[in-house]
């Protein structure tokens, strides 16, 4: 663990005393070789799931597909962001790295802790680097509004978890995730179980989130810099998923009877947001509400409790993480040249970068959950146990899974077919650090395909 820990924090001073001109290349050396060595808590040999321990953290088969998403995401955000930070005084650059390098940093010890309480701590913690991102390198003055809104919607949903925490830890007198799943079953019968039932999934609900506590991620993709977009889709998201499975052991009888509202809002925001996306104008506002739209899924997935959906979850999310962040890079290109998100005004781009539209057509295709891709695995899975479930949930996964199709050859085609706008006159040619920024993102989308193993959790 701390073979990975040590280096990542260690980027801190790194960024601060690199020669300004050596600053994006040691940075990003330094942040490629942290990913490189963490592809080694993949190879799980221990009996018990748990590997890697020390006394505060370990890496279960749940976890670290999860914590190597995290790793392998800030050499992408650092080539991402060197573009459009590059007019900016060198301290703010600096800066910027190091809040992309502790986001890292909270995400290690989130997805790595063994106590719940040091993961509610991280989880939070998280906050505050996204806040600064947002509020301080977003393009629009709505920074400031999405921001607060991103905030207070976190908060408002992690305090209830806090209390519903401290109180388990007086009934069963640990919060050690290798003992807690083994401690006496609670007996929850009562009204006040009930509350504190709905405290332990609300704040993880927020953060996925669910239909209807939405409305802080679309305002805060559309403002965020892109690599606050890139860590905000593809890892802060999955906090809330990974916390929910964690959870989910300790909530047994209830879940049964209690989930039902949370299945349906799940479900039925799958339709509505992907229906949204039919009508968006802005680029990063559709690729927002579709990751609403599949984190549904994964919430649907979750809260039945089956083999199947937990693995299915898991899949799609680290697939989505991939995906999502591919696309926030894709409308960060376009952006970058035609200063615009509306898609009406940047289109036919194929004609002028024929090489870019090769990687939004795999983008979108992996977005629409294409066979063979893991996107597809993970959404069969949770699809086929929802089924199983109920069969009723056939009628709404079905018309999401068209919606989404629909709304993502609806991208593609608004943003690479069609006559190119006359506005549109001299474009830059797209570069090879965009290039190996696509690559990096779809490659191991596409390696996933052949050993899915590494991402199926527990199941295996």
């Amino acid at each position: 663990m701390l073979k990975i820990l040590i280096p990542t924090l260690m980027l801190v001073p790194t960024t601060w005393l690199a020669p300004s001109k050596w600053l994006w290349p040691t940075t990003l050396a330094h942040s490629m070789m942290i990913a490189l060595f963490s592809l080694s808590w993949l190879k799980n040999t221990m009996e018990t799931g748990w590997s890697t321990i020390n006394p505060f953290m370990a890496t279960d088969p749940l976890s670290t597909p999860l914590l190597v998403l995290t790793c392998w995401l800030l050499p992408l955000m650092i080539l991402a962001s060197q573009n459009h930070t590059a007019t900016e005084p060198i301290n703010r650059q600096r800066m910027y790295i190091t809040l992309l390098t502790s986001l890292q940093i909270f995400l290690i010890l989130a997805f790595g802790a063994t106590e719940v309480i040091m993961f509610y701590v991280m989880f939070e913690a998280t906050l505050i680097p996204t806040l600064i991102i947002i509020t301080r390198w977003g393009n629009q003055t709505e920074r400031l509004n999405a921001g607060i809104y991103f905030l207070f919607y976190t908060l408002a949903g992690s305090l209830p978890l806090l209390v519903a925490l401290l109180l388990l830890q007086n009934h069963t007198g640990t919060l050690s995730l290798f003992t807690l799943p083994f401690s006496h079953s609670l007996h929850l019968s009562s009204y006040a179980d009930k509350l504190w039932w709905a405290g332990c999934l609300l704040a993880f609900l927020v953060k996925m989130p669910l239909y209807g506590v939405h409305l802080w991620l679309p305002k805060a993709h559309v403002e965020a810099p892109v690599a606050g977009s890139m860590v905000l889709a593809a890892v802060l998201l999955k906090l809330g998923g990974y916390g929910m499975m964690r959870m989910m052991v300790m909530l047994d009888p209830l879940t049964k009877e209690l989930s039902y509202p949370f299945l349906i809002f799940a479900l039925w925001g799958v339709i509505m947001t992907g229906s949204i996306c039919l009508r968006q104008t802005d680029l990063k506002s559709l690729i927002a509400y579709s990751s609403v739209s599949h984190m549904g899924l994964v919430v649907g997935g979750i809260l039945i409790q089956t083999p199947w959906g937990f693995a299915g979850a898991l899949i799609l999310m680290i697939a989505h993480g991939l995906t999502s962040s591919a696309l926030f890079c894709l409308a960060n290109t376009n952006y970058e040249r035609t200063h615009s998100r509306t898609m009406l005004l940047a289109r036919g781009l194929q004609i002028v970068l024929p090489l870019m539209t090769t990687w939004w057509f795999i983008a979108s295709l992996a977005n629409l959950a294409l066979p063979p891709l893991p996107n597809l695995m993970g959404e069969l899975m949770i699809i086929t146990s929802l089924f199983n479930w109920s069969w009723w949930t056939l009628a709404l996964t079905g018309a999401g899974t068209l919606i989404t199709a629909s709304y993502s050859l609806y991208m593609f085609l608004m943003t690479q077919r069609g006559p190119l706008p006359s506005h549109i006159i001299a474009l830059d040619p797209s570069h090879s650090r965009e290039h190996l920024l696509m690559a990096l993102h779809l490659l191991p989308l596409l390696l996933l395909i052949l050993k899915p193993e590494l991402i199926w959790g527990w199941t295996g």
